[in-house]
């Protein structure tokens, strides 16, 4: 594994669905189903180095954009493995699967993702994330950060100056 540190700090962005504005920092819906990186029960936080590229992630194959809270977040974040990286250096042959489609493997075949193999490593290394090329925007890049490895108080805040987003789910009771 080849680990790159990113500038600090860094400017990060996540769409949230708005119902989960008041936990811009929660990875736990990514552990309620799982994600590319984390299996069912593990919090991560998908972010996106780029506005643009966390748009496209969370509209997803959607013809239209579905309602989204966008944040920005200002993270310093330790040297994370970095997947751009994987023509350099040695690889473990399993490193070139980390793009197979997690979610048709996971719901439709009940096989467990190579990539969920893999960040069981970098986890075990000791590494809080992960680097990864966008699989919706090609000049794209995402980072995934282990919660249970890295805290806001590590180094990530979401931007509220003005303190708008809402503090709990009582916002979005109806």
């Amino acid at each position: 594994m080849i680990t790159s540190q990113l500038p600090r700090p860094v400017t990060l962005y996540r769409a949230n669905t708005p119902r989960y504005a008041s936990t811009p920092l929660s990875g736990a819906g990514a552990a309620r189903a799982g994600g590319r990186f984390n299996r069912p029960g593990i919090d991560a936080l998908y972010l996106s180095l780029e506005l643009e590229t966390a748009v496209a992630e969370y509209q997803q194959t959607d013809s239209l954009l579905p309602p989204l809270t966008l944040c920005s977040y200002l993270a310093q974040v330790p040297p994370l493995v970095d997947l751009r990286r994987l023509t350099e250096g040695t690889w473990n042959e399993l490193w070139q699967d980390w793009n197979t489609d997690w979610r048709s493997l996971w719901f439709n075949e009940h096989v467990e993702p190579p990539s969920w193999v893999l960040s069981d490593v970098v986890r075990q290394a000791g590494h809080c994330g992960i680097i990864f090329p966008s699989m919706i925007r090609s000049e794209g890049t995402n980072l995934v950060l282990f919660r249970d490895l890295f805290t806001p108080t590590d180094g990530i805040e979401v931007n509220d100056p003005l303190h708008v987003l809402p503090k709990n789910q009582a916002s979005w009771t109806v």
